[in-house]
This record gives structure tokens, C-alpha cells and sequence, in this order.
């Protein structure tokens, strides 16, 4: 292995994830933490083979394409399916930006944690 795609490799693992805490989504009082890591080149390209207008205008389903793949628990594990953008849909368009936006221009959790 190439010692850029060595470092390439070693710092992807160490990434830290962003998370944004959503209240409408929550149980029990609690929240519902989103956790993300980086949009990454991958990324980009799935959606704008989905939708072509991905990065000059996404539409609200690229949105919630984006929150499906994205959003994860505190584990890692992926928080949405397929059968989740339909009801996600359904929500208020200022609440699926805002989710969206955090997961799309991800500040570090060490980050938030100072604000």
C-alpha cells in the first residue's frame, strides 16, 4: 500500500462524527441524537446520480435520500431505512433542512461540545 493511501486510510478511522440532537424525532423526552460522519466524495456522487441537481438545488427527497444514508446511532449503526424517507417527507420543511444541513456541513462533536 502507497503511503498516501496509508495516511488517506489512517485518517478516515480517526474522523470524528458530527451529532445533532432532534427533539420532533424523539422518545421519552428525549431527543433523538443524529450522529454522521463527513459527506465524502462517495457520497456526493451517489446523489447526484439520484439527482442531477444535488449540489445547486437539492430537492427535499434529496434530502431525506441524504438523512437515510447518513444518520447513525451513538454505535455507528444506520438509523434509517428506505421505508423511512416517506414519513420523513412529511415533515416540516424547516426541520428536514436543518437535520439535513447538520449532517451535510458536519462540525466536529468535540466542536459542538464548546458552543
Amino acid at each position: 500500500m502507497s503511503k498516501l493511501r496509508e495516511r488517506i486510510a489512517a485518517n478516515r478511522v480517526t474522523r470524528e462524527r458530527s451529532m445533532v440532537a432532534v427533539d420532533e424525532w424523539g422518545e421519552d423526552g428525549k431527543p433523538l441524537a443524529i450522529y454522521a460522519g463527513a459527506i465524502t466524495g462517495h457520497d456526493v456522487d451517489r446523489m447526484v446520480r439520484k439527482h442531477p441537481n444535488f449540489l445547486s438545488s437539492p430537492s427535499m427527497e434529496a434530502m431525506a435520500d441524504m438523512i437515510v444514508h447518513k444518520a447513525e446511532d451513538e454505535n455507528g449503526e444506520k438509523l434509517f431505512t428506505l421505508e423511512d424517507k416517506q414519513p420523513m417527507l412529511g415533515e416540516p420543511f424547516e426541520l428536514i433542512a436543518t437535520v439535513f444541513g447538520s449532517i451535510f456541513v458536519a462540525a466536529s462533536v468535540e466542536e459542538q461540545g464548546k458552543n
